[in-house]
């Protein structure tokens, strides 16, 4: 049984097992402002979603990860899927991912509707990255009918 909820203070361990980047402050906001997901299957924690609001007001999923042993069963899918879900439901009509050009990601989230709509790239010492290519995609209901 697949179950998607909001992280709470519970899904600490868990959490900072998957995500490395995300300070405890920082967690405990994501917990208070209900900016963060975890995806249970049969009661067990296995993925994390994260995310906050590009420019105070477009849903941008700043993480995704689901356990290795979890990948490539239809489960980021899913979690995506319910957040983009939730972001509909409270009134938000396109929403925002990135990810580095050498990453496979791109596949996977050109494969859920999103197309490219720009990128960065950071060559300041210390902070250097292959390009973060940033990916939108329309959810107002209309998108919904295929």
């Amino acid at each position: 049984m697949v179950e998607i909820k909001y992280v709470e203070i519970e899904n600490k361990s868990f959490w900072s097992s998957l995500d490395k980047d995300l300070s405890e402050k920082q967690f405990e906001k994501k917990i208070k402002d209900k900016e963060g997901y975890v995806l249970y299957l049969d009661h067990q924690p296995i993925g994390i979603l994260r995310y906050n609001l590009f420019w105070d007001h477009i849903p941008f999923c700043t993480f995704l990860f689901i356990s290795h042993e979890f990948q490539g069963k239809g489960y980021g899918k899913r979690l995506m899927e319910h957040w983009e879900s939730d972001m509909r439901k409270q009134g938000y009509h396109v929403v925002l991912t990135s990810t580095q050009v050498n990453e496979n990601a791109q596949h996977f989230y050109r494969n859920l509707g999103y197309k490219d709509c720009g990128g960065m790239i950071i060559d300041v010492k210390g902070y250097e990255q292959p390009m973060e290519l940033f990916m939108i995609k329309t959810i107002e209901i209309d998108s919904m009918r295929i």
